[in-house]
């Protein structure tokens, strides 16, 4: 739905991601910029949210999107607020950095404000590439 890629869990503590986006907002930088999602497991409350936040500094991470089942709270909607936004360098539009989703409001279509395809070269299912042909013959085995 989100398009992200899951993350590879090893052993341990649950580090708080479960899948992220990577997505360039500058065609020089180095390193893509991320997106990473979380997925509340029955209800979720505005400890989620806060826990989300410390990700997002942790992995310096561009933004963050908490999926769960139910509507968010109050007080979640208000810490997911104070989280800020993330201004696009090279247009300088800004998205909400850390947004709250339904599973309901993604299967109706409802999408995660981010930067498109138009405004950031997205990485997250970045083709390989395309191999060189040779051009010649194969050698045969004297079989």
């Amino acid at each position: 739905m989100l398009g992200a890629w899951p993350v590879e869990q090893k052993k341990g503590g649950d580090p708080g991601i479960d899948g992220t986006i990577l997505f360039r907002d500058d065609p020089k930088a180095s390193k893509a910029e991320q997106i990473v999602t979380q997925v509340g497991g029955g209800t979720t409350g505005v400890k989620d949210v806060r826990d989300l936040r410390g990700v997002l500094d942790r992995e310096k991470a561009a933004m963050g999107v908490l999926i769960s089942l139910q509507p968010p709270m109050r007080d979640m909607v208000a810490e997911a607020v104070s989280t800020g936004f993330y201004e696009h360098k090279t247009i300088q539009q800004k998205y909400p950095r850390l947004q709250l989703r339904t599973v309901k409001e993604l299967m109706e279509g409802e999408a995660v404000e981010r930067p498109s395809n138009v405004a950031a070269l997205d990485e997250t299912f970045k083709k390989a590439p395309e191999s060189r042909k040779k051009l010649g013959h194969q050698k045969e085995f004297g079989l």
